[in-house]
């Protein structure tokens, strides 16, 4: 990455994203996955900015989330601190971006981290998960 820049920046100039303008809002919170590897054991996490919780060694704070004013379902990009136990200092902090967690991937051998969205007042992700009870009945759609 070329020093001095932000990510958005740098991810223009790489050819990922448009280069058009866009106006990003702060959101008071975000919603984070992790995964620990080893027992395959995973859990959502809905941090408020500046909040942090723990899960096995790991503590995640979130810093801040912000995502695309005109769209809030287009993208979230959350700045994370991720501190292991077990070690000295943060094994990871800096920006992940939700519809790219691999772009800017925590490199831990037993947990994964990545961020799901920004929490927006008033707006709520499509439900999709699939209704039990619509399928338990034997017959088909």
């Amino acid at each position: 990455m070329i020093r001095g820049l932000g990510l958005a920046a740098a991810l223009v100039l790489a050819g990922l994203l448009p280069a058009q303008a866009q106006g990003y809002a702060e959101a008071e919170g975000g919603l984070v996955r992790w995964l620990d590897k080893l027992t395959g054991e995973t859990g959502d996490l809905e941090l408020q900015r500046g909040q942090s919780a723990s899960n096995g060694r790991l503590t995640i704070q979130l810093d801040a989330c912000r995502y695309p004013q005109d769209n809030p379902a287009a993208e979230a990009e959350a700045h994370l601190t991720i501190v292991d136990s077990s070690r000295e200092g943060p094994v990871f902090t800096g920006w992940m971006l939700a519809s790219s967690p691999a772009l800017s991937a925590m490199d831990h051998p037993r947990y994964d981290v990545w961020v799901l969205r920004c929490l927006v007042p008033g707006y709520a992700p499509p439900d999709t998960a699939e209704d039990p009870a619509a399928t338990s009945d034997g017959e088909g759609p």
